[in-house]
């Protein structure tokens, strides 16, 4: 592939990825992962916590995590909206990537990558499900996670019980903070379609959230 290309096209699962958005995807990707990982060392100041277990492991467990809540709960919209034929596909909005990344740096997150853009006559029902497809992964992504967090304490590995609390809490977090109903987040769209639905998934994820991540602070222990 020559330099300023993109790559191919992809038919995944049933679902064509185009080559742009192969390339938004997988930069999206790196761009969230290496924000997650500084976010949950401190930022600047937890720098030296990475260097010193090899940078690999710490990367691996934010792309592993992150990387992927993020990549399903993207893929997640591009489903439900082929679903209802529509034309869909994820653009990442780099800005928002640097912004990514320089709050990590600050100790704090605000991740908006991007988003599925898709075009084709909806009703509000459907336009509610294809937003609440992403935020109801994530949830799903949570609970998966508890079984890895477990097995890490059963076999005393640092590395799995990490990856376990950190795929726990960033997905609660990430289920959480795309509900809140403001500008482009999914819950807006979610609570245009039905407040009732939108209070019934986002009530119990900000809470699992705020006493997950920042209560117990869970994802936060470990070597990096």
């Amino acid at each position: 592939m020559s330099a300023g290309s993109t790559p191919s096209g992809r038919r995944i699962g049933g679902l064509y990825f185009s080559g742009t958005e192969i390339r938004d995807l997988l930069v999206a990707w790196l761009a969230l992962g290496v924000a997650f990982m500084l976010f949950f060392v401190g930022g600047w100041n937890g720098i030296g916590r990475i260097l010193a277990a090899g940078v690999f492991p710490p990367l691996f467990v934010a792309l592993a995590t992150a990387g992927v809540a993020f990549l399903l709960h993207e893929v997640a919209h591009k489903v439900v909206a082929v679903h209802y034929d529509q034309v869909a596909e994820f653009r990442a909005d780099n800005s928002m990537l640097f912004l990514a990344v320089m709050s990590s740096l600050l100790g704090f997150i605000f991740a908006a990558p991007g988003a599925v853009h898709h075009r084709g006559r909806l009703t509000p029902r459907e336009h509610g499900h294809i937003a609440l497809a992403g935020p109801a992964v994530n949830l799903g992504l949570m609970v998966a996670f508890v079984p890895l967090f477990v097995l890490g304490g059963v076999l005393g590995s640092d590395l799995v019980t990490v990856l376990g609390s950190r795929g726990i809490a960033i997905n609660a977090f990430l289920a959480a903070f795309n509900l809140v109903p403001y500008g482009p987040l999914d819950g807006k769209t979610v609570m245009g379609w039905s407040k009732p639905v939108w209070a019934a998934v986002f009530v119990p994820a900000a809470l699992l959230a705020v006493g997950l991540v920042f209560v117990l602070g869970l994802g936060f222990a470990g070597p990096f």
